[in-house]
C-alpha cells in the first residue's frame, strides 16, 4: 500500500466517524503527512474506550508501525520526560502525536482565517504546527515547547515536510507575548487553570481552543473568545484527554500512603452506584469537578466487572481521600473516607445536584477566564456555579 493510499484511507475513516467535516484539513493531512512525525520506535494507542497500547517499531515490525501511524491513534514518543524507552510502554506519558481524530476537531474549532496569526502551546512532534503552517504560512505560526530536546527534533521532522514555522523554546504558560497579538491559541496540553496570558496575547474576537482538565473524569474541549477586557468565555463543546502542562501535573493512581491510612478511614455504604459518576454523563462530569474543588478522580476497573472509584484531595500535606466499589452481584457498595473532608459525600451531593438541574449535558456547560478568576457556569455566563 503506497503512502498516499494510507492518507486517503486515514481521511476516510475521519469522515465517516464524523469526526473530518471540513475538507480543507482532509488535503491537509495530504500536505503534512504524519508519518514524517513519528519516531521509528514508540507506544501505540487507539483511540477506543479501554484499548491496550502496543509497542511500534518500524525497523522490526514496518506493517505494524505503518498501520499505527495511519490509523485513529495516539502514539507517545516520550515517556517520564524521557527517562524511559518509549517501547516499555510504562511510564507517564510526557509527548505525544495525538490521535488523528482529536486533531482535526480542535484544529475545525480554532477556525483560523486566511491570514491569521496563530500560537501553539506544546509543539511535541511538530505535526499540528505543520499543519498549521501549511494552512497560514510559515510567517504566521509560532509554537512553543518547553523541552529543548522535543523543541529540536520537532524541527527536523518539519524541514523533513518542507516546513519552517517560528520554534520557540520556553514555557508555555507566559505564552509568547513578542509576537502577540494572536488572531488563535492553539493549546496541546491539558489545562486545570487557563494562564491569563493566552488571554492577554490573543486579540479582541479571537479565539482559544484548548483541553481543560480539571481533575475529575477525562477532559473537555473548550472553545474561548476573548471580549477585549481581560476576559475570555465560551462553551465546552467535547471530550478532549490531553497530558497536562507540566506546571499544572497532578499525580497518578490512588492515594500514595492509602494502605497505612485504611484503618483510619470511616466506612459506610454509597447512596449511588459508583459506576454512575464517572464515565456515564460526562455533564455530570462537569458538575462535579465544579462543585468539588481540588479533587481529581482514578479509576480502576477489573475484567469480572467490579469498578472502584476514588477521589482524593489535590492539595494539602495529609489529603483527604475516599473510595467508592462496586462488586457484581453484592447489593452494598461499601465507601471509604479519609481525612477533614468526606468526599464521597461531595461528590454524590454534586452528582444529585446535577440531576435536579435536569442532567444538563456537557455542551451546556462554559468557561470564564479573567485576570484573577476561573469561573464554571451553565447555560450562560451569569448562572455561575462555581
Amino acid at each position: 500500500m503506497t503512502t498516499e493510499e494510507r492518507v486517503e484511507g486515514l481521511a476516510e475513516l475521519l469522515v465517516t466517524t464524523g469526526r473530518l467535516t471540513e475538507p480543507l484539513w482532509r488535503e491537509g493531512l495530504r500536505a503534512v503527512p504524519r508519518h514524517l512525525f513519528v519516531p521509528d520506535k514508540a507506544w501505540a494507542v487507539p483511540d477506543r474506550p479501554r484499548y491496550e497500547g502496543f509497542a511500534i517499531d518500524r525497523e522490526a515490525d514496518p506493517q505494524t508501525w505503518w498501520n499505527a501511524v495511519y490509523s485513529d491513534t495516539a502514539i507517545a514518543i516520550q515517556l517520564d520526560d524521557g527517562a524511559r524507552d518509549p517501547l516499555s510502554g510504562t511510564g507517564a506519558w510526557t509527548s505525544s502525536c495525538s490521535a488523528p481524530g482529536i486533531v482535526v476537531v480542535f484544529l475545525q474549532e480554532l477556525g483560523a482565517l486566511d491570514h491569521h496569526r496563530v500560537l501553539e502551546i506544546g509543539t511535541g512532534t511538530g505535526w499540528t504546527v505543520g499543519l498549521l503552517t501549511w494552512r497560514l504560512g510559515p510567517g504566521s505560526v509560532t509554537s512553543i515547547e518547553i523541552d529543548e530536546t522535543l523543541s529540536a527534533r520537532a524541527a527536523e521532522n518539519l524541514a523533513a515536510a518542507g516546513l519552517a514555522p517560528q520554534l520557540i523554546v520556553g514555557d508555555g504558560v507566559v505564552g509568547f507575548a513578542d509576537g502577540a497579538p494572536y488572531d488563535r491559541v492553539h493549546v496541546t496540553c491539558g489545562v486545570e487553570r487557563v494562564p491569563h496570558a493566552w488571554v492577554e496575547q490573543c486579540r479582541p474576537g479571537g479565539r482559544i481552543v484548548l483541553p481543560w482538565s480539571p481533575g475529575w473524569g477525562i477532559g473537555h474541549l473548550v472553545q474561548l473568545t476573548v471580549t477585549g477586557d481581560g476576559t475570555a468565555l465560551g462553551h465546552l463543546t467535547g471530550p478532549a484527554g490531553f497530558m497536562m502542562l507540566r506546571s499544572q501535573r497532578r499525580p497518578f493512581g490512588g492515594p500514595e500512603r492509602a494502605v497505612e491510612q485504611r484503618k483510619k478511614a470511616d466506612v459506610s455504604s454509597a447512596r449511588l452506584d459508583p459506576r454512575s459518576v464517572m464515565a456515564q454523563a460526562p455533564g455530570a462530569e462537569v458538575a462535579i469537578a465544579a462543585l468539588v474543588p481540588d479533587v481529581r478522580s482514578h479509576l480502576e476497573a477489573a475484567p469480572d466487572g467490579s469498578y472502584r472509584i476514588w477521589a482524593i484531595e489535590s492539595r494539602g500535606d495529609d489529603p483527604s481521600w475516599a473510595c467508592a466499589d462496586f462488586e457484581p452481584g453484592r447489593p452494598d457498595r461499601a465507601v471509604r473516607q479519609y481525612g477533614a473532608r468526606r468526599l464521597w459525600d461531595e461528590v454524590e451531593n454534586a452528582y444529585l445536584r446535577w440531576v435536579t438541574w435536569g442532567s444538563p449535558p456537557r455542551e451546556r456547560f462554559g468557561l470564564t477566564v479573567d485576570a484573577t478568576t476561573q469561573r464554571v457556569w451553565l447555560d450562560h455566563p451569569d448562572h455561575v456555579i462555581a
